[in-house]
C-alpha cells in the first residue's frame, strides 16, 4: 500500500512538472512569436520605408530635372506668344489660317490655336494650324481652366485655379499634358496668351516629347521598375493619385491628364477607400492583404502635389527568416525544457527513493523493528538523516537490549527471592507457634510456682513484700512472653510481605518482558 501510494506522488509530482514545464514552452513560445512578430513588422516597415525613401528621392530628383528643362521650354513659349501677338491683328476674324501657319513656320513650333468665345458663348478653339483642334474647349473637361481662360481675357488680374508651371502677366503656360486631339499620345507643352486690346487667347504649343522621354527614361517610372527588379522582397511599387481613386471623372482630363497610377504598376489592388480618404486626410498607412493566397504588406505614403507612393512586399518572403529563427528558438528552448524536465525527474525521483528508504526505516521502527537501516547513497542532507536515523536504531536496539537483560537478571532474582522469602515464611511461622508456646508453657509454669509461692505467704510485713515481688515476677514473665509472640508475629508479617513485594517484582519483570517482545533486536545482542 505504502509503494502503490508513494508511486502514486511520485506519478503527480512528474505530471506537475511536466505541466509547468509545458506551460513554461508555450508560454515563452507565444512570447517569443509575439516579439518576432513585432520585429518581423518592424523589419518589413523599415524595407518598405527604405524602397519608398528611394523613390521619393528619385521622383524628386527626376520632378527637379524635368522642372529645369520646363523652365527652359517656359520662358522660350512666352518669347513666342509675345512674337505671334505682336505679328497678329487685334481681331480674331481677321486672323486667317495662312497667317497662324505663316508664324507657326516662323517661330518653329507645332501649331497655333485661337481661342474665343463661340456662338454658344463658350471659349473654344476658333482658329488654327491644326484642323482637329477647332471647336475644341476646356468646358466640361476643366471648369477651372476655362474659368481661368475667362478671367485671362478679360485682361483683368485674376488668381489662377489650374496648376501651371509658369504664370506671368497676360500669360499662362501649362505644364507639359497629352495632346486631346490626337489618337497617338503625343505631349505639348500649351501657353494661353492675351495681348492687351485682342479679343481672343493665343495658344501656341511646341512639342515636348524630350521631357517625357526624359521622364521615361530616368524619372520616376524608371526609378520604380529599378528598384522592384533589384530588390528581392518588392512585389510592385507605384505613383497613385488619390484624387482620381475619390473622383473617377478627373481621369477624363486632359489638362492636365489624371491618372489613378500616375507611374509604375498598381495589381494588387487594395479597398479603394483607403485611396479616396487619403484623398482628404493624406497620412501614412500599412496593412496586410491577401492575394490569392500571398499575404503582401502594402505601405502609402502621401507625397508632393497630392499623389500617394505605394510599395508592396513580400511579406511571408521577408518574414520567414525570422519565423524560421522563432522556430528555432521554440525548439531549442523546447529540447532544453525536456532536459530539464528529464534531469528533474531523475535527480528528485533519486531524492523521492532516499526519501522513501528514510520513511520506510521510520516505520519499521514505529511497529518495533530496531534491526531496520536505511542505506542511502548520498552525501548531502538525506546521507547525514539516513546515518542520523541507523545511529538512533543502533542505539535504541543497544538499550532496549540492554533493558531486556536487565528485566531477565530482575524477574530470576525476583523468582529466587520470592521462593526463599515463601520458604521463610513458613519457617518462621513454625519457629513462632513453637516459641509462642514455649514462652507460654514457661509462663503458666512460671504462674503456678508464684501461685503456690503465695499460698504459704502470710500477711505480715516480710511476705507482702515478697508477694510483691512475686507480682512484679509474673508481670515480666507475661511481658516478655507477649514480646515474644509479637515478635514472632512481625517477623512473619514482615517476611510475607516481602514475599508480596518479590511476587508483585517478579509480575513487573514478566510484564516488562513481555512489552519487550513486541520490539525486534539484533540477535548479537540478546
Amino acid at each position: 500500500m505504502a509503494k502503490k501510494r508513494n508511486r502514486t506522488l511520485r506519478q503527480q509530482f512528474n505530471l506537475k512538472l511536466f505541466i509547468i514545464l509545458v506551460s513554461i514552452t508555450v508560454i515563452s513560445g507565444i512570447l517569443q512569436f509575439y516579439i518576432i512578430n513585432r520585429q518581423v513588422n518592424t523589419n518589413v516597415t523599415h524595407e518598405a520605408e527604405t524602397i519608398s525613401n528611394t523613390m521619393e528621392q528619385g521622383i524628386k530628383e527626376t520632378d527637379l530635372a524635368s522642372r529645369a528643362i520646363e523652365q527652359q521650354i517656359d520662358y522660350r513659349i512666352e518669347l513666342i506668344s509675345e512674337g505671334i501677338g505682336e505679328q497678329l491683328p487685334n481681331n480674331y476674324e481677321d486672323v486667317s489660317t495662312e497667317m497662324l501657319n505663316k508664324v507657326k513656320d516662323q517661330m518653329g513650333i507645332s501649331g497655333v490655336d485661337i481661342f474665343t468665345y463661340d456662338e454658344n458663348d463658350i471659349i473654344s478653339v476658333v482658329k488654327s494650324t491644326e484642323p482637329d483642334e477647332i471647336g475644341f474647349t476646356l468646358k466640361g473637361i476643366s471648369d477651372e481652366g476655362h474659368t481661368d481662360q475667362e478671367n485671362l481675357l478679360s485682361g483683368e488680374e485674376f488668381e489662377l485655379m489650374t496648376p501651371a508651371s509658369y504664370s506671368a502677366e497676360n500669360i499662362v503656360v501649362l505644364y507639359t499634358a497629352q495632346s486631346g486631339s490626337r489618337e497617338e499620345p503625343q505631349f505639348f507643352k500649351y501657353a494661353y496668351y492675351h495681348k492687351p486690346g485682342t479679343d481672343y487667347i493665343v495658344s501656341p504649343f511646341i512639342e515636348a516629347d524630350e521631357v517625357y522621354k526624359f521622364t521615361e527614361e530616368v524619372g520616376p517610372a524608371s526609378w520604380i521598375e529599378n528598384v522592384v527588379s533589384k530588390h528581392e522582397y518588392a512585389k510592385e511599387a507605384a505613383v497613385l493619385d488619390p484624387r482620381v481613386f475619390a473622383d473617377p471623372s478627373l481621369a477624363e482630363a486632359m489638362y492636365p491628364p489624371l491618372e489613378k497610377v500616375v507611374y509604375g504598376d498598381y495589381e494588387y489592388v487594395t479597398d479603394d477607400q483607403v485611396l479616396v480618404n487619403m484623398a482628404e486626410n493624406p497620412e501614412r498607412i500599412t496593412r496586410i492583404d491577401e492575394h490569392d493566397g500571398e499575404k503582401i504588406y502594402k505601405m502609402f505614403i502621401p507625397y508632393d502635389d497630392g499623389r500617394v507612393i505605394y510599395v508592396a512586399l513580400d511579406y511571408d518572403k521577408m518574414s520567414a527568416p525570422f519565423k524560421n529563427y522563432s522556430l528555432i528558438l521554440i525548439g531549442f528552448g523546447f529540447a532544453s525544457l525536456v532536459i530539464l524536465y528529464l534531469t528533474t525527474t531523475r535527480f528528485f525521483n533519486k531524492i523521492y527513493s532516499n526519501i522513501s528508504k528514510i520513511i520506510s526505516q521510520i516505520k519499521s521502527l514505529e511497529k518495533g523493528d530496531f534491526t531496520a537501516r536505511s542505506d542511502v547513497s548520498d552525501i548531502g542532507e538525506l546521507g547525514k538523516l539516513s546515518e542520523s536515523a541507523n545511529k538512533m536504531a543502533g542505539t535504541l536496539n543497544k538499550v532496549l537490549t540492554h533493558t531486556r537483560e536487565q528485566a531477565i537478571q530482575t524477574e530470576r532474582h525476583a523468582y529466587l527471592l520470592e521462593s526463599e522469602a515463601d520458604n521463610s515464611v513458613d519457617k518462621v511461622y513454625t519457629m513462632s507457634v513453637e516459641a509462642t508456646t514455649e514462652a507460654r508453657e514457661k509462663t503458666d509454669d512460671i504462674n503456678y510456682i508464684i501461685e503456690e509461692m503465695e499460698k504459704h505467704l502470710t500477711e505480715d510485713a516480710k511476705d507482702q513484700e515478697l508477694r510483691m515481688h512475686l507480682a512484679k515476677v509474673r508481670e515480666l514473665v507475661q511481658t516478655q512472653s507477649n514480646s515474644t509472640t509479637e515478635m514472632t508475629i512481625t517477623l512473619s508479617d514482615l517476611l510475607k510481605s516481602l514475599h508480596g513485594q518479590s511476587s508483585s517484582l517478579s509480575d513487573i519483570s514478566k510484564k516488562l518482558l513481555k512489552n519487550l517482545e513486541e520490539f525486534q533486536l539484533n540477535d548479537s545482542q540478546k
